[in-house]
């Protein structure tokens, strides 16, 4: 049987003793991923800037776990104010440019009072 191993990236830690991800044979699943500044660790106010961080968290944390973009399955994301949905277009069509091979996509409400306005996670299947 597989063993979970535990995915760290330096630009993406947390707080608490818990890693990025895990991974058991094939399968990879995050926890929460925000948009916090990978060199400062501070959260930036602007949407587009949180996306930006987000987006990059997304494929250093695959990458860390042996993969790419295109093993990922499913990301769910959760914004605070769900009318802002569509500026995940940008990046999201930026990260996936084929539509027949884009992973499915989920968007909630967020905490609305969070200083973190975008967070995700997302679920892959490296071979």
């Amino acid at each position: 049987m597989a063993k979970r191993t535990a995915i760290y990236v330096k630009e993406f830690m947390h707080g608490n003793p818990i890693p990025a991800a895990s991974r058991i044979g094939p399968f990879v699943q995050t926890g929460v991923i925000s948009g916090k500044d990978p060199v400062s660790g501070d959260m930036p106010e602007a949407m587009d800037d949180q996306l930006t961080n987000l987006f990059g968290h997304i494929q250093r944390i695959v990458e860390a776990a042996g993969g790419s973009t295109e093993d990922i399955l499913k990301i769910t994301f959760w914004m605070g104010d769900p009318s802002a949905r569509a500026k995940l277009n940008e990046p999201w069509v930026a990260m996936f440019p084929d539509e027949a091979t884009r992973p499915t996509r989920h968007t909630l409400p967020g905490s609305a009072t969070a200083a973190s306005k975008v967070q995700c996670s997302f679920t892959a299947v490296i071979e």
